[in-house]
């Protein structure tokens, strides 16, 4: 670490994007010498990381500010500010705004305000993501469903929507950057525009975007809910190359009582139905899903349901979660799994996602993908696949990539 404005980012893609809104606000406000930590909660190791984190920078940093924001932020900053590393908590709402990382003559060593008072989203733009092949576009944040497990609404707040010019206008200043993907985040990004007057959709969005910014090459959606697809997104995905041919879905589980339990708003008929209406426009689609093992009440039968729709819904990309209790919500009162057990189910989780990731990469070889590049090895195809290719090719560009082989977790290719 140098004497500069280090940002260390957990979690997800909405992170990872509002770390770049904090990396630009911090040099307005003339912040130096500091570490800025962008929290997650979504499971406890995550908050675990975290702590650590902050320690070992106060170890390397004796002299650096420590500031501590994101969602594990939000939801205990008390935790954070009884940290003696720790020199300021800010909140999500917070961590955006201008002014937040300027020294005062007596700051709050926290500032931490009710997340669920705000109603708009952060009106910022910025010029590029550091480090990053592709942009992220925040369309949306907050979340109105209330899932058992689930902490984050109580980071992030109720769902609200930005507006789509503001979004349409990002996009067109990321393009002319020269960025060639571009990906539109939120915490519920299905949930966007139920906010606003007259209630536009996702896929209206998404048709918005790819018409009035004809030069962007290359448009991707984050992680979604598998409750909900709009027509207008059907009929993007069926007639846009430029949408990309991937869908990452929440599903956490395939066993319907386990599903009810969680508060989830699908069935599993309703996830494989989703995936097949993809599938009949788009048969090049390809699927990752969320999963969480071993939550609370979670029978071998119900797990065994969970570990079958992963064949049977033919998901490529597994992200799995063993259940991790957080405080205050409705699952950490449920009869719980043993840890044990939640770790095997994970480890056999994973090793179905490995699976599904072999059956993907061998469907590719012999294929030619266009690639994002993402390093000097490695690219991201359309349909998300991971290929690590040998010739040159400029980062941030589209390359052409002869795929002759993989190792099990990535293609491996040639550039044309």
């Amino acid at each position: 670490m140098t004497a500069d404005v280090d940002i260390v980012t957990f979690g997800c893609r909405l992170n990872a994007y509002e770390s770049e809104v904090i990396r630009a606000r911090a040099a307005e406000d003339g912040l130096t010498d500091a570490v800025v930590f962008n929290t997650c909660a979504v499971t406890g190791e995550a908050v675990r990381q975290a702590r650590q984190a902050i320690r070992k920078a106060r170890r390397e940093r004796p002299g650096a500010r420590l500031i501590v924001t994101g969602c594990a932020a939000q939801i205990d900053p008390q935790a954070f500010a009884d940290m003696a590393e720790v020199d300021l908590v800010l909140g999500n709402a917070e961590k955006s705004q201008a002014g937040a990382y300027a020294l005062q003559t007596e700051p709050a060593r926290v500032r931490v305000n009710d997340i669920m008072s705000v109603r708009e989203t952060a009106g910022h733009l910025i010029d590029g993501l550091k480090d990053r092949a592709r942009a992220y576009v925040e369309v949306q944040n907050g979340c109105d469903h209330r899932c058992t497990f689930c902490i984050i609404p109580f980071g992030r707040g109720n769902s609200r929507s930005a507006g789509a010019g503001e979004v349409v206008d990002q996009v067109r200043r990321l393009t002319a950057q020269g960025y060639q993907e571009i990906v539109l985040t939120g915490v519920d990004v299905t949930s966007w525009g139920t906010d606003l007057p007259g209630q536009p959709t996702l896929g209206q969005l998404v048709a918005r975007i790819l018409k009035l910014v004809p030069e962007l090459p290359r448009l991707r959606l984050s992680s979604i809910d598998a409750a909900e697809i709009d027509a207008d997104l059907l009929r993007c995905l069926a007639e846009e190359p430029r949408l990309m041919p991937y869908l990452h879905l929440s599903l956490q589980a395939g066993d319907d009582m386990i599903l009810k339990r969680m508060k989830r708003r699908h069935s599993r008929a309703d996830g494989l139905k989703l995936i097949a209406d993809v599938r009949a426009v788009r048969p090049d689609t390809a699927f990752g899903a969320d999963f969480i093992a071993g939550f609370p009440t979670e029978t071998d039968e119900m797990f065994e349901n969970t570990l079958r729709l992963v064949e049977e819904a033919g998901l490529s990309f597994l992200h799995v979660f063993p259940y991790s209790a957080r405080p205050g919500t409705p699952a950490a009162r449920m009869p719980p799994v043993k840890g044990p057990v939640i770790k095997a189910r994970a480890a056999r989780l994973r090793a179905a996602g490995d699976a599904a990731l072999a059956r993907h990469l061998d469907r590719q070889v012999g294929r030619t993908l266009d690639g994002l590049v993402e390093s000097d090895s490695r690219a991201r195809a359309a349909d998300f696949t991971e290929v690590f290719f040998e010739g040159e090719a400029p980062v941030g560009g589209i390359a052409s990539l002869r795929v002759t082989g993989h190792d099990g977790r990535r293609a491996l290719a040639a550039v044309i």
